[in-house]
């Protein structure tokens, strides 16, 4: 009978074991250089570990409110109050605070600072400084902390994200746009990695003003080949790679202007000199100019972001000394209350608008005050922007977030 014959077993030499045995101590080293380059080997995220208890919801004007806790929170441009608590941030970390106590539910930080903080799409979202640019942005649950969507941005310090539909992050010759999962709709102006050349309609400009909001982006431009500013309004959803959509750019002839608010077919500018606001239609065109008697001074954002803020029907935009009441589908002004400090927050069925020694008691409809709410602040005169919680007010007064509960 005849046997096979079996190949003979493959003999091992001594430098095949010390080259398996380096690449495993390669392997094992890259994977431990990546966990610890990682973002996520660099970032403490804390969940809540319970539900919040929102507040009682706001019924009644009270007769007074009283401070219950104040933080720091100098990277939020404006007062969030999201989920059923208050956020506060600075430095590099993010927290989440129950609205009626102050105590952190949830926190989140990263061995990075932070440039700015804001509130869309039912999200906190961080935006974190890396070398020259914020471009670490990271979606947050209000109520939890959980980490949602991440992306990379090309904006530089001094962003600001605005709106929710489609957010905006500002610069001043750059800006993009992101849809609700974060992802990238429009890059405009001087992009750092453009697909084909000739994809911007200019170059060289730079960006002083921008409002987003009804779909679009109104942005104020300051250009070498133009005579005087531009406004030029964006379609984010209808742009093409590095091709921004427009519904009209065109030539003010002033400088100076400021974009105040932007809805579906309409755009509202304030002129320069004797305070008037220009309304213009989806194409472009003038349709209204609308002399403003908002005293003095005229507040010039130096993050190019109007004042304002609206509730189920109008918006409130704040001029610097004074807060004026805006049709939500027009623009058209509707009434002005001189002698305020902020564009004011609904509560109940009342507009409660800051003003010195405490808070405006307003008819959202008519702009009439029947009585000054009265706030201690503490020697505090300066702007306050306001947010509602609840029955909890959240005060935003220079870096300093001050909750204040009915008496």
């Amino acid at each position: 009978m005849l046997r096979s014959r079996l190949p003979a077993p493959e003999r091992r030499h001594r430098g095949d074991h010390l080259v398996a045995a380096v690449l495993v101590v390669l392997l094992a080293g890259v994977a431990i250089l990546y966990a610890v380059q990682s973002p996520a080997a660099n970032t403490e995220s804390v969940t809540a570990a319970a539900p919040a208890v929102a507040p009682a919801p706001a019924g009644a004007v009270p007769d007074g409110f009283t401070e219950l806790w104040r933080a720091p929170s100098p990277a939020t441009p404006a007062p969030i109050a999201a989920g059923d608590g208050v956020v506060v941030a600075g430095g590099s970390t993010v927290s989440g605070r129950d609205a009626r106590t102050g105590q952190e539910r949830w926190s989140y930080t990263r061995d990075l600072p932070l440039c700015t903080v804001a509130s869309a799409f039912g999200r906190v979202l961080a935006d974190y400084r890396n070398d020259e640019y914020c471009s670490e942005l990271t979606a947050l649950n209000p109520s939890t902390g959980a980490r949602g969507p991440a992306r990379t941005l090309d904006v530089r310090p001094g962003t600001r994200l605005i709106g929710d539909g489609p957010l905006l992050a500002t610069g001043p010759d750059y800006l993009e746009t992101m849809r609700s999962d974060l992802v990238r709709t429009t890059e405009y102006g001087n992009v750092r990695a453009l697909e084909e050349p000739g994809d911007q309609p200019r170059t060289g400009c730079t960006y002083s003003s921008f409002a987003a909001g009804g779909g679009r982006v109104a942005v104020a431009e300051d250009c070498p080949s133009d005579a005087s500013q531009r406004l030029t309004v964006l379609r984010p959803d209808s742009a093409k790679g590095d091709q921004p959509a427009a519904d009209s750019s065109a030539e003010l002839g002033v400088r100076g202007a400021q974009v105040v608010a932007v809805v579906a077919d309409r755009v509202a500018v304030l002129l320069p000199g004797e305070p008037r606001l220009l309304l213009l239609d989806r194409s472009g065109s003038r349709i209204g100019e609308f002399p403003l008697a908002v005293g003095s001074p005229v507040f010039t954002p130096t993050d190019g972001v109007a004042r304002v803020t609206r509730d189920d029907g109008d918006l409130y935009w704040w001029t610097g000394a004074a807060t004026v009441a805006l049709d939500r589908t027009t623009l058209e002004p509707l009434w002005t209350l001189r002698g305020t400090l902020g564009p004011g927050v609904p509560y109940g069925d009342r507009l409660l608008v800051p003003v010195p020694g405490g808070l405006a008691d307003v008819d959202p409809a008519t702009g009439a005050s029947r009585a000054t709410v009265p706030v201690d602040r503490a020697g505090w005169t300066g702007a306050v922007q306001v947010s509602a919680q609840g029955s909890v007010l959240v005060e935003l007064r220079g870096q300093d977030v001050v909750a204040l509960g009915p008496r």
